[in-house]
């Protein structure tokens, strides 16, 4: 399993970040744009261990040598600036999300031995302001192609669309609503109102249905409930996973799964949310558990939304992926071969300088000295440009 879904998976089960927030300054600068970019490092590391007493070996997939390569926006750039291993080869995952393939020393560790690797990312942040949403310019659901409903309208994922009673609440919420802003207004009311936060984290993710019936969810249960709601009333949504810069929280450990996984955050909490397309303005956030005023204003999920009202960097989407599922095989795995993973993130804030930079994506600063790599790496940059311009949208 890739790092990207390891972090989703952390994500689920290690999101309890205090009620005062990190709020920094998102008014328009009156000086120049570059005055008011935010850079951060963030390292991350990884150690696979095998503690295995009946001597099996654990063979790495393609995934397990993945590392995500955040992604580039209108809001953010994005550049590996370094990393423990050559990278063998530059992919798209199965969610549109860029990643590289390291390429370890040997596919595998026998028992008493591990393996380690590391990433290290510079992150440009620019300022990020919301357009102004009413209800009254909201488009209706007629206004959204056929396109974008068939690509994130259907049963992927976790998103149960076909479940009998998410279909009954879904539309018991909006009765005979089609203006889409409204109509998620109306969502984010019902879920902030019916659905807490768990006051300890779960071990493994919800499913939309058992967020519903168990009446409790954090921050991506919410999100998927949410997203599986849209999806069955005909507006477009899938989830967006990123990172929170917290300067207050200096190192936090946390054991899951018995101890085989192991997770250390320093200044960093990550965090889930839904994208969801509402006309006329195109992708928005709508965050459930880190945006503030939602029993003044719904509307605030959008307006006060982690991504818009923090430094948070987007990581990455999940579109397609049945994670809820992966994660708990991934946790069954570990526990029945007796492996372990323990991961380490980093996230540091500091001064505009210029560094030795690997792989700005998608755009490409090299320093490597394989020719053909390159050549076969700059042949694919229009199609994967494409599917960012997809997904991501106006100012996303």
């Amino acid at each position: 399993m890739s790092k990207a879904l390891r972090t989703m998976i952390i994500v689920l089960i290690t999101f309890i970040i205090a009620l005062s927030f990190f709020i920094y300054n998102l008014s328009p600068p009156s000086t120049e744009d570059e005055m008011w970019k935010k850079v951060f490092t963030i390292k991350m590391s990884v150690t696979f261990k095998n503690e295995n007493n009946e001597g099996e070996i654990w063979n790495f997939t393609r995934e397990d040598r993945a590392i995500a390569l955040f992604m580039n926006s209108t809001w953010q750039t994005v550049y590996l600036i370094n990393c423990s291993h050559h990278i063998e080869a530059f992919e798209i995952d199965g969610d549109g999300n860029p990643i590289a393939i390291l390429r370890f020393p040997r596919l595998w560790i026998a028992p008493e031995e591990n393996l380690s690797y590391w990433a290290e990312y510079k992150i440009v942040m620019k300022p990020r302001i919301m357009p102004e949403i009413s209800e009254d310019m909201s488009g209706v659901l007629d206004d959204i192609s056929d396109n974008l409903k068939d690509s994130f309208c259907g049963i992927e994922g976790p998103w149960q669309t076909e479940d009998p009673e998410l279909i009954q609440l879904a539309r018991s919420i909006v009765v005979n609503e089609t203006r889409v802003l409204t109509m998620i207004k109306l969502f984010v009311a019902w879920i902030d109102f019916n659905i807490r936060y768990p006051s300890v984290p779960h071990e493994v993710p919800l499913y939309p249905n058992e967020t519903f019936k168990d009446g409790y969810g954090d921050c991506d249960d919410k999100a998927n409930l949410l997203i599986t709601l849209c999806r069955i009333c005909g507006i477009p949504a899938f989830l967006q996973i990123g990172c929170i810069y917290l300067p207050q929280k200096s190192s936090e450990i946390s054991y899951y799964w018995n101890g085989h996984m192991v997770d250390t955050l320093i200044r960093i909490g990550w965090h889930g949310w839904a994208i969801v397309y509402v006309p006329p303005w195109g992708w928005l956030p709508v965050d459930l558990t880190y945006a503030y005023g939602l029993g003044q204003d719904p509307l605030n999920a959008i307006r006060t939304s982690a991504v818009i009202s923090n430094p948070t960097v987007q990581f990455i989407n999940i579109t397609y992926s049945d994670y809820v599922a992966l994660s708990r095989d991934l946790r069954s795995f570990l526990i029945t071969h007796n492996f372990y993973i323990s991961e380490c993130d980093e996230m540091i804030e500091r001064a505009a300088i210029q560094e030795n930079i690997l792989v700005e994506w998608p755009r490409l600063h090299l320093r490597m000295s394989d020719a053909e790599k390159a050549f076969h790496f700059l042949t694919r940059l229009e199609a994967l440009a494409a599917i960012f311009r997809l997904y991501y949208g106006e100012g996303l």
